[in-house]
C-alpha cells in the first residue's frame, strides 16, 4: 500500500492533473476578483475535468495492469 502511494505520488499523470487544478482554480479566483462569472465557471469547469481525465487515465492504466496479469497467468497454465 505504502508503495503504491509513493508511486502515486511520484507520477507525472498526477502532478499534471494537480498543476490543472491549481491553474483552474486560480482563474476561478481571478473570475470572482473581476467579477467575471464567465471565467469562474471555466475554472471549475477545468477543474472537474482535471480531476475526471486523471481518474480515467489511472482506470486506463489499472486494467491494462490487469489484462497483462491475466494474459501472464494463462500462458503459465498451458505450459
Amino acid at each position: 500500500m505504502k508503495d503504491d502511494l509513493i508511486k502515486k505520488l511520484t507520477s507525472r499523470k498526477f502532478w499534471l492533473c494537480v498543476a490543472a487544478f491549481l491553474g483552474s482554480i486560480a482563474a476561478s479566483i481571478s473570475g470572482i476578483a473581476t467579477g467575471n462569472q464567465t471565467i469562474t465557471t471555466i475554472g471549475i469547469i477545468c477543474g472537474v475535468l482535471s480531476a475526471a481525465i486523471y481518474a480515467a487515465a489511472e482506470a486506463y492504466v489499472d486494467a491494462k495492469a490487469v489484462n497483462a496479469q491475466e494474459d501472464k497467468d494463462e500462458s503459465e497454465k498451458s505450459t
